[in-house]
């Protein structure tokens, strides 16, 4: 009887024992197959949660060995942390030996695997050129808009996705960051005085003869021979205005222009004015007195914002050939003979490359100069010379640097002297085709997507198109060498850090068209790059556009860069398909959307693949 009352209490133990002992059997198996069945779902490309689910589904089938009679009751694959984790549960039923006596609760399991990963970085490099304008510049943005939306993670641990920002046109606007990639700007100098020209009062002419020499008639102008002179103002014999003269065979009333033959000049008009005034130099010039110059004899300077205000008449917004230079002043001249005699203030600004202001010689193919810089030199004078504004575009790098990320201290990129806006002129000089520093900014790397988007949401289209300063702005992006001008939080990551993957996209509707030469557009520029009026007179100093792009392009993918090319109806244009076919870092990187709908397929893609490489690249499940 003993014996029997024990085999009723010893009996449902022994099963019971045996069920405590399959459950913990079965949930280490199903443990197994599930962190199996997770890790195959994490090392998948996909970004779809159904997509996860299957596979995870199917691998835990496979890998899942119940003992008879057990079932899997429910199982759920799922994306978290956008993207980056997979969450995994399952559930399984064991069928108990004594159900009556023990009841055997469900067995479920849980796994998470952070997904095969990388950094990433990616430059997306946007032409805003005036032929994207219409219905192209508002396929750009909502294409591009979407492609960071893809990029771009709202989980940014434990591995971060940032994107970069590079319209384009006929440069790059480097905003803020202009002055560290190419240099501070050579700026004004204050001009604290200007030196009266005359040494004496202006007398008025009341005749002038078409003789040789020319008599002037001033009466009681008080010269004696061998002063110097200068007329202003004469309505009649008109070229006597604003040339210093040499008075000879001076009377009461008359004097002598000494070697100067009138006979085929205008005939004097009584009535139409004019005076003259001795000059305290010999060469009538002003003395401009402004504290440590630099500048010296020849030099060309632009001078503005001349006070008083009466004075800045005759002298705003003009340049001169300045003389008689001292540390501190140096001498301008002025043929209208200011009546204003003097003044005490405005700004003198250099006028060479790296200055607020640029002149230069324009490539015009009419110019009947003798080569030289000198428009005192040509019969046409100042009509083929151009003075242009200093912006915050920036043209390419030049020298040893030119096809490199170097940093920018030694081996600055190129100011930029663009033609300005419609209506915007300097010292006279307007553009003939208005070609103006491109309004949209970079933005260096970022994880603000909301900031990113915004700033397409406003690209705009406008000007010529200088590929190779887009080219090379996309790989200045993700450089570690580069980027060391950006805030921290920008600045790219170095080539050598693991599980990081650089990208540069480049997207353009074709042209290429503007190579530069000293800051300005060069004369061997292309078609649509503007007028040759507006163009330097010397050739590119890199070559072609083309050529600078490609020998950018390898650069950039020999420093492990991976480029995608997006051709945007560029269909005809030899240029732009050679760059969409040679720069990108493989065949498939290539697109060639002819419609806008195609446009977004493409950048869709692009960020796809991106993710894909992201996920299955260089890295391992943590």
């Amino acid at each position: 009887m003993i014996f029997a009352i024990a085999m009723v209490l010893i009996i449902p133990l022994v099963f019971a024992l045996f069920d405590l002992y399959t459950w913990n059997e079965q949930r280490d198996h199903m443990q197994d197959a599930l962190d199996a069945a997770a890790l195959a779902a994490a090392r998948s490309s996909s970004v779809d949660d159904a997509v996860i689910d299957q596979i995870g589904d199917r691998v835990l089938l496979a890998n899942l060995k119940l003992i008879r009679g057990a079932s899997l009751v429910t199982s759920d694959f799922h994306l978290s942390g956008n993207g980056v984790n997979v969450d995994a549960s399952a559930t399984i039923r064991p069928l108990p030996l004594m159900p009556g006596f023990w009841a055997n609760p469900p067995i479920v399991v849980t796994s998470q695997v952070v997904r095969a990963s990388q950094n990433l970085e990616v430059a997306l490099v946007l032409d805003v050129t005036g032929s994207m304008a219409g219905t192209k510049i508002a396929d750009l943005r909502s294409a591009a808009q979407d492609l960071v939306d893809i990029v771009v993670r709202q989980e940014q641990t434990p591995f971060y996705s940032k994107v970069a920002l590079v319209p384009w046109s006929m440069g790059v606007n480097a905003g803020a960051y202009a002055d560290s990639v190419r240099g501070a700007v050579t700026g004004t100098r204050s001009i604290t005085d200007i030196g009266s020209w005359k040494a004496g009062p202006q007398r008025a002419i009341t005749g002038a003869t078409k003789t040789n020499p020319v008599v002037v008639t001033a009466p009681g102008h008080g010269f004696s021979n061998g002063n110097v002179v200068l007329i202003t103002g004469e309505g009649g014999m008109s070229e006597l205005n604003g040339r210093p003269f040499v008075v000879a065979g001076a009377t009461s009333n008359t004097f002598q222009l000494s070697g100067v033959d009138g006979r085929a000049y205008s005939s004097y008009q009584i009535g139409h004015g004019g005076n003259v005034a001795q000059c305290a130099r010999a060469d009538c010039t002003m003395t401009v007195t402004a504290a440590a110059h630099g500048y010296a004899n020849g030099d060309r300077i632009y001078i503005n914002n001349v006070t008083p205000a009466a004075l800045g008449t005759d002298i705003d917004d003009t340049v001169y050939k300045i003389s008689g230079v001292t540390a501190n002043t140096f001498n301008i001249f002025v043929p209208t003979g200011p009546v204003i005699a003097s003044g005490h203030g405005g700004d003198a600004y250099c006028t060479k490359y790296g200055c607020e202001y640029y002149w230069f010689r324009t490539a015009r193919s009419d110019d009947p100069g003798d080569g030289d810089d000198d428009p005192d030199n040509d019969a046409g004078g100042n009509n083929y010379y151009k003075l242009f504004r200093n912006s915050s575009c920036v043209s390419e790098r030049t020298g040893a640097q030119a096809y490199t990320d170097a940093a920018t201290v030694g081996a600055p990129v190129g100011f930029s002297y663009p033609a300005p806006a419609s209506g915007v002129s300097y010292a006279g000089y307007s553009a003939s085709t208005p070609n103006p520093c491109l309004t949209n900014q970079i933005i260096p790397l970022t994880t603000d997507k909301a900031a990113v988007k915004s700033a397409i949401g406003v690209l705009q289209a406008q000007g010529s198109t200088a590929g190779q300063i887009g080219v090379a702005w996309g790989w200045y992006m993700v450089s570690p060498h580069f980027g060391a001008i950006f805030p921290s939080a920008s600045r790219p990551a170095a080539y050598t850090q693991p599980n990081t993957l650089k990208a540069v996209v480049l997207m353009t509707d074709g042209a290429l068209n503007s190579p530069y030469c000293n800051g300005v557009i060069a004369r061997d520029a292309l078609t649509g790059s503007g007028s040759s009026r507006d163009h330097r007179d010397c050739n590119a100093t890199n070559g072609t556009t083309l050529s600078q792009s490609l020998a950018l392009c390898q650069a950039m993918k020999n420093a492990g860069v991976i480029v995608y090319t997006v051709g945007f109806q560029i269909t005809g244009d030899t240029n732009a398909e050679t760059l969409i076919n040679t720069c990108p870092s493989s065949p498939r990187n290539k697109y060639l959307p002819t419609s806008g709908q195609a446009l977004s397929e493409a950048f869709k893609s692009i960020g796809a693949d991106l993710n894909n490489l992201r996920i299955s690249r260089r890295s391992r499940p943590a």
